[in-house]
């Protein structure tokens, strides 16, 4: 048997809870994971288990789903996690789709040097 876990209707999602909720980067990460899934199906919350351990994934699912980011459905003893977007889009217009990209960025920005940088620097 499913059944959702409490979510805050769509016209009540706040702008602040949203940018709180991510704000954190393993929430954000938990966000673009789903993003790249480029469906509308629902993802295990196991298929996370990069990102943390299960006590501390748990914790940033709850603040997600408490911040309307995704919707949460229990099905046994198996979570399945989704993000609302269509949600967010006519709530707040383009602001996942630029959080999204700007966090992408930051992390290209970070990445290491390519090959050619770091053979060029030896020579």
């Amino acid at each position: 048997m499913s059944y959702l876990l409490p979510h805050p209707p769509s016209d009540q999602i706040e702008l602040a809870a949203v940018l709180e909720a991510l704000s954190d980067p393993t929430r954000l990460g938990i966000v673009i994971d789903l993003a790249d899934l480029k469906t509308e199906w629902e993802a295990r919350c196991s298929e996370f288990s990069h990102l943390g351990s299960k006590t501390n994934l748990t914790y940033h699912f709850a603040k997600l789903r408490a911040a309307g980011v995704t919707h949460a459905r229990a099905e046994g003893t198996s979570r399945f996690i989704s993000l609302r977007r269509e949600d967010l889009d006519a709530r707040f217009p383009g602001l996942l789709d630029t959080v999204i990209k700007a966090a992408r960025s930051a992390a290209r920005k970070r990445e290491p040097a390519s090959g050619r940088a770091v053979r060029k620097a030896a020579r």
